[in-house]
């Protein structure tokens, strides 16, 4: 996976944002994507303050999404 490699790969320009942190068409979570890149080139600040970045994750159903950084939930303990 090309997950911090600085150039975007070319299936992130037909994602869509996930409303939850999952595969928006058949709700599969990260684990399961095929492929990942995150975007720290161009980071945002939240109302907090805090950085945040998006995270684009291409599913083994064949969508494309991406979240805020911010919206992944805890990992289980």
């Amino acid at each position: 996976m090309e997950v911090f490699d600085p150039t975007p790969p070319p299936w992130v320009e037909d994602t869509v944002h996930a409303r939850g942190f999952c595969c928006p068409q058949c709700q599969a979570g990260p684990r399961q994507a095929l492929r990942a890149w995150i975007n720290r080139r161009s980071p945002v600040l939240g109302d907090d303050r805090r950085r945040k970045w998006q995270e684009f994750y291409q599913c083994e159903c064949g969508q494309g999404w991406w979240a805020w950084s911010s919206d992944r939930p805890p990992s289980p303990q």
